[in-house]
């Protein structure tokens, strides 16, 4: 094997690869990259026993086809080091070599015989906006479980909908409930699934793929594959479902209260300071005075701030939230004003970007007693967060 290929291109496609290979595994070869140029261009993969990367590279100019299985992370840093511009890659008896600009590393293989192969792409299912699909991941892995005994809780539900061209995204701790809906481009009418990707996998995925084109959405009855611009990845599915959420956001005849957006996530910071553990941040809404009163601390360590805000349907208002999930629940917002629907202590609350007339339901987003959070999109109405919590008692 021997191939030309720029510098950057190469790290670039290792650094993709490497990014599923085990920190430590008993079975050494899983540590390595397969690079193959078999085929007339350069292919970097690598595996582990729940996922899988691929990286096809058109730039590199084959001068001797072959494969050869590098340990991983030590080629990431041979490629993070390298001097910038053309490099060249050989295989010489029992060492894979790399050099470039006057620098020469020399890298031992790995039996290939004993490399698994990699799996194969799923059915793919359609197809979905690569900014859209990032964003959606990153709003609903904040409420992903980390309790690895509960494994179906530490994934995020993918639900497609070819008939309505919609894909769902879900999670939750049990604490909080995240579920976000965006377009896709169904494979077909009929194109349907209601599967569980590890969270933290899903993030990594998503965040990588890339900020433009389409994504290919892959799916069968035990992986989820993923493909844009070159590059492959699967992962394993998890077992279980998630709990639906459909029932979980209604409400009826709530108060509503209108706060500005910037003022609200500067206050929530400010009196957080003195939340300690589990400790809420209660918001105490007046119709007559149009204000609402933010404070939280104990005894002597307390913390409060005033801001301007209206109250309908009631005249006053008392409800607390979790400081942690309120502050990412604002985060997820990008109008200037907000409106909080209230159905009291220690019962569901919900909020919603705008204040405005024109607000439709799809920008609801609700919260059990701490919040509800929704981003809405002027491109496509119907693509929303929902955020549910553990109700805080005032």
């Amino acid at each position: 094997m021997e191939f030309r290929i720029e510098r950057t291109a190469l790290t670039e496609a290792v650094a993709w690869a490497a990014r599923v290979l085990p920190v430590r595994s008993p079975v050494p070869v899983l540590g390595g990259l397969l690079l193959d140029t078999e085929g007339g261009r350069l292919c970097v993969s690598g595996l582990d026993y729940e996922a899988s990367a691929r990286m096809d590279v058109e730039a590199a100019e084959v001068l001797r086809p072959g494969k050869v299985l590098v340990m991983g992370r030590r080629l990431l840093d041979i490629c993070k080091v390298l001097p910038e511009g053309p490099v060249e890659c050989a295989v010489e008896g029992s060492r894979f070599t790399v050099s470039g600009d006057g620098a020469r590393f020399g890298l031992s293989v790995l039996p290939l015989a004993d490399y698994p192969a990699l799996p194969s792409l799923p059915q793919v299912r359609g197809a979905v906006e690569a900014a859209e699909f990032a964003a959606a991941v990153a709003d609903v892995a904040v409420a992903a479980g980390r309790d690895d005994t509960l494994p179906a809780l530490t994934g995020i539900r993918l639900g497609l909908d070819g008939a309505t061209g919609t894909m769902t995204l879900a999670a939750t701790d049990r604490y909080r409930f995240a579920v976000r809906t965006l377009p896709w481009k169904a494979a077909a009418d009929d194109e349907s699934a209601d599967v569980v990707v590890a969270a933290r996998r899903l993030t990594e995925i998503a965040r990588s793929l890339g900020r433009s084109g389409l994504v290919s959405v892959a799916l069968d009855a035990g992986s989820a594959g993923f493909e844009h611009a070159g590059m492959r990845t699967t992962v394993r599915l998890l077992d279980g479902r998630l709990p639906r959420h459909d029932k979980l956001f209604a409400m009826e005849s709530p108060a509503v209260a209108v706060v500005d957006r910037a003022r609200l996530v500067e206050a929530v910071k400010r009196v957080s300071v003195v939340a300690d553990g589990d400790s809420p941040v209660q918001m105490a809404f007046s119709g007559a005075d149009n204000s609402v009163l933010l404070q939280a601390g104990y005894e002597d360590d307390v913390a409060s701030q005033r801001l301007p805000a209206t109250l309908e349907g009631a005249r006053e208002m008392t409800v607390a939230f979790n400081p942690g999930y309120l502050a990412d629940a604002l985060a997820s917002f990008e109008e200037p004003s907000l409106r909080l629907l209230l159905m009291g202590a220690g019962q569901r609350a919900m909020i919603t970007g705008g204040a405005g007339p024109d607000d439709d339901a799809h920008r609801d987003s609700h919260s059990d007693s701490d919040r509800h959070s929704h981003r809405h999109s002027d491109r496509y109405s119907h693509r929303h967060l929902l955020m549910s919590v553990k109700p805080q008692l005032v």
